[in-house]
């Protein structure tokens, strides 16, 4: 009884990593290639002189296998890529502001920052004046257009005191009307349709605000009370050449 329990033991075993050893197995349809896993979308099977090696895109990345010909080696941010049934990832690996290793992340706090992540390092972005972030369409928004915004988008509107005219109502200068920034001379908000958005005016010039409430315009620095210093001693002209 006891002997045929020794013996059954190393046979189980052996039939495990034998079935184990099964499912890692793939068949090259052809010498060259690069194919996807059959149910994991962050692995890929490369093949090369008809020997398959499998292989894991890094953290937050999946494999595009989107080339008819599976000839390209492609790992791509995890939103480009159209998983199907390959569902199963690695767990992302948090590291700072980046939600993964690599990948496009949106700020916890600021509606208006993102993070790219490339290997676990962050680059912080920025976008401009009165656009947040967009999660669905990873690209910068205007604020009210985002959900995830609206109360910090509120919450920055109620320190302004900005009041723009109703929808569909006229004000002295019409519907479309420039309010100045409370703490910024260069950016200003426009009312369209009753909804103020904030914009910034161009480079080398300070929003003024006008004779009649809402007709403000950008102008020369020098020419707007308590903003001549705006730029201080920063070379303009340098400022407009790098785009900024």
């Amino acid at each position: 009884m006891s002997s045929s329990i020794v013996f059954t033991a190393p046979l189980l075993v052996l039939a495990t990593v034998a079935a184990l050893t099964g499912a890692q197995q793939f068949a090259c349809p052809h010498d060259y290639g690069f194919y996807a896993h059959d149910i994991a979308c962050d692995k890929y099977w490369a093949c090369d002189l008809g020997v398959a090696t499998l292989k894991t895109c890094g953290n937050g990345l999946a494999f595009d296998d989107t080339d008819p010909e599976n000839l390209k080696e492609n790992c791509d941010y995890l939103h480009n890529v159209k998983c199907g049934k390959r569902t199963e990832l690695q767990p992302p690996i948090v590291v700072g502001n980046c939600k993964a290793l690599h990948g496009i992340f949106p700020d916890d706090s600021e509606c208006e920052v993102f993070h790219s992540c490339w290997a676990g390092e962050g680059t912080r972005y920025q976008c401009g004046p009165g656009l947040a972030y967009d999660r669905r369409s990873r690209t910068c928004s205007w604020m009210d257009q985002v959900p995830e915004c609206k109360q910090q988008r509120a919450d920055a509107l109620a320190l302004t005191g900005i009041q723009c005219p109703e929808a569909g109502r006229l004000s002295a200068v019409g519907s479309f009307t420039r309010h100045a920034h409370p703490d910024d001379c260069r950016l200003y908000y426009a009312c369209f349709d009753g909804v103020p958005r904030e914009y910034g005016c161009p480079i080398g010039t300070v929003f003024a605000i006008g004779q009649a409430e809402g007709e403000g315009q950008c102008q020369d620095p020098k020419t707007v009370p308590g903003c001549e210093d705006y730029y201080g001693d920063i070379d303009i002209s340098v400022l407009k050449t790098l785009g900024l």
